[in-house]
């Protein structure tokens, strides 16, 4: 796959009370199951963190932010930096569901785009997207200015957003689990309850 993958591993996430990557799902830390998923897509795998050293045991590349503290989109600037290729997608660290299926149909339709977004019941998901490696700048410059959020960034890009519509037929679970998140211990939880249930259906 001519693209790279880019986690963004985070930290302790107020909300959750501890680092999310880091929490166990079937035996597995999230982002171990997060890692399994893009190892069959993906040759290149760059892990966002700036403690290197909780990482280690996942033997991938690594970068820190160059501007830490400025929250997801410091993260996109520092893995866009370091990427080797023009395509790259972009993950979150707390989602336990993610499915390589879909990241490749994202993939698929990012020639002609800055970005490419799905946007599930209505709600968009910048943080399992594919960037372009020329937004960098744009990236850095939103930054410097304090305009933190993503949704400033985007605002400014030429954006392909794909609905659940489009996404349906690529995923082989449903959208609503793959783009689930884990910001608070009850979903953490669920998440679990999922798991243990795919387990026992196999």
């Amino acid at each position: 796959m001519k693209a790279a993958a880019i986690i963004l591993a985070g930290g302790i996430s107020s909300r959750m009370g501890t680092n999310k990557a880091l929490l166990k799902i079937n035996e597995k830390t999230n982002i171990e199951r997060i890692i399994e998923q893009l190892k069959l897509l993906f040759d290149d795998l760059i892990l966002v963190t700036n403690d290197a050293k909780t990482y280690e045991f996942l033997d991938v590349q690594m970068v820190q932010d160059q501007y830490p503290g400025m929250g997801p989109l410091a993260g996109v600037h520092a893995g866009l930096n370091v990427s080797n290729y023009d395509v790259n997608l972009v993950v979150a660290c707390d989602m336990p569901f993610i499915s390589s299926e879909l990241a490749e149909a994202l993939l698929a339709n990012a020639s002609n785009y800055d970005a490419v977004v799905p946007v599930i019941n209505g709600k968009q998901h910048p943080l399992f997207a594919v960037y372009q490696k020329q937004v960098a700048k744009m990236v850095e410059e939103r930054i410097q200015s304090g305009q933190l959020r993503m949704k400033h960034l985007l605002d400014d890009l030429n954006v392909l957003y794909l609905t659940e519509k489009e996404l349906a037929t690529y995923s082989p679970i449903a959208l609503e689990k793959v783009f689930f998140n884990m910001n608070h211990p009850e979903e953490y939880v669920e998440a679990k309850k999922w798991a243990e249930s795919d387990v026992s259906n196999r």
